[in-house]
């Protein structure tokens, strides 16, 4: 894989061809922007059809909208050949590498096509021009997609999870903005810097032992310290363990069960995934656990408020103008929320970014080379003067352009206002 972008013509849109969900009113459509070398970013999007999924207490969940409710022509969108009945598209179907599967298949297609796995029917939105039009807040708004839906029973009304109706959305939304505000992030800075110093002494005393290093362990266990020590107050001692910490294993354990909920099919998935569930159920309850010890001993300290950081903000601050306040189990559900999707895809992009500096020398040296050019001399950067690695910055930029880490499950979008997509309705 290299980082230049290649002569190969972008695909368009083509004439006739329906939008489908990415341009009805009520729909839904999922972008996610996946790049590999050689090619323009791409986008990806879903929409279900089929049975809609269920709420946590049994009925429809809201947010949702079913294909089969309103796709006025789904036909004219075009799907991989030889579908079969039941089953759906499943011949050449890849399981271990979906992504670049579809990005094969948009390749034959074109920008916008279909899929359908079981009773579910998924659209894509292939293209970096038709990721901007889905993105655009005044025209489609934050969906819940299937994905999504599948860690509701861990997050539920997190910001992450949550659907636009439910109020602790914007009242979390609310609360918290001020905690990634410039001051807040320069106030988190010498905990960054700290968690940082971790990193490279672990890799330094790797070195002199002559070890090689886990990277994206090693990015694993610094993501999770800086969202906990800079959010939280807490600490995992990440980088005093020779395996991972067990909340990293639960939290793994249970994206995984999520994303294969996705690949069961429905009427099936009980059966096969009994043992899986068992697993999960206690995968939460460790996850549950964990976060409410660390609320209960921020609580018990007698010091909150003193720090300032995100639990503070959700035991302490009322909303603004109703002077509502988080409750206890949504102070849950978001502290989780951050400490499992705050850490892990950021883990995978400096993952990857470190793995395409190691490609390519040149690339490395400049960005070395700014780095000394900004910090000169010092022992640790200040926060403005990290602002300032304008080329490191755009290293980062490429690598997420190159492989995004977030790829399941996908951010879905739906019109907020009749509209259309790509000139189409």
């Amino acid at each position: 894989m290299t980082g230049t972008r290649s002569q190969e013509a972008r695909p368009q849109v083509r004439p006739g061809t329906d939008a489908g969900g990415t341009a009805e009113a009520g729909r839904t459509a999922e972008a996610e922007g996946t790049a590999e070398a050689g090619h323009t970013a791409e986008a990806e999007g879903t929409a279900e059809a089929g049975s809609s999924p269920r709420s946590e207490h049994g009925a429809p969940a809201r947010g949702f909208r079913s294909a089969r409710l309103g796709w006025p022509e789904l036909h004219r969108i075009p799907h991989p050949p030889r579908r079969v009945p039941v089953l759906g598209d499943i011949a050449n179907a890849s399981v271990q590498s979906p992504v670049q599967d579809s990005m094969r298949i948009a390749r034959e297609l074109g920008p916008i096509f279909r899929r359908k796995a079981f009773d579910r029917e998924i659209v894509f939105a292939w293209g970096a021009d038709l990721v901007a039009e889905l993105a655009d807040e005044s025209r489609f708004a934050k969906h819940v997609g299937l994905g999504v839906a599948n860690l509701r029973p861990l997050a539920g009304d997190g910001l992450f999870t949550a659907y636009n109706h439910e109020p602790n959305w914007q009242l979390a939304h609310d609360v918290l903005a001020p905690g990634f505000s410039r001051a807040a992030m320069e106030g988190y800075h010498p905990l960054m810097l700290d968690v940082a110093g971790q990193l490279t002494a672990h890799w330094d005393e790797s070195s002199r032992a002559g070890d090689a290093v886990d990277v994206p362990g090693d990015m694993t266990n610094l993501t999770l310290e800086t969202i906990a020590r800079t959010g939280f107050g807490h600490d995992f001692g990440s980088f005093e363990r020779s395996r991972p910490h067990p909340f990293v294993t639960a939290m793994v354990g249970a994206l995984s069960y999520a994303q294969r909920r996705n690949t069961v099919p429905p009427l099936l998935g009980p059966l096969l995934q009994r043992g899986a569930a068992k697993r999960n159920a206690a995968d939460r309850a460790y996850l549950n656990d964990t976060v409410d010890e660390v609320v209960e001993a921020r609580r018990g300290a007698g010091s909150s408020g003193a720090r300032g950081d995100l639990l503070d903000r959700m035991l302490e601050t009322a909303h603004p103008t109703t002077g509502e306040r988080l409750s206890a189990e949504n102070i849950r559900r978001q502290v989780v929320t951050f400490l499992v999707a705050g850490h892990e895809t950021t883990s995978g992009a400096l993952s990857f970014a470190l793995h395409y500096l190691s490609r390519h020398p040149e690339v490395a040296a400049r960005a070395r080379a700014e780095v000394e050019d900004v910090w000169g001399d010092v022992e640790e950067p200040a926060y403005e003067q990290v602002a300032r690695l304008r080329y490191v910055r755009r290293v980062l930029d490429e690598s997420l352009r190159l492989w995004p880490t977030r790829h399941r499950p996908s951010p879905a979008r739906r019109c907020a206002t009749p509209c259309s997509a790509a000139n189409t309705r």
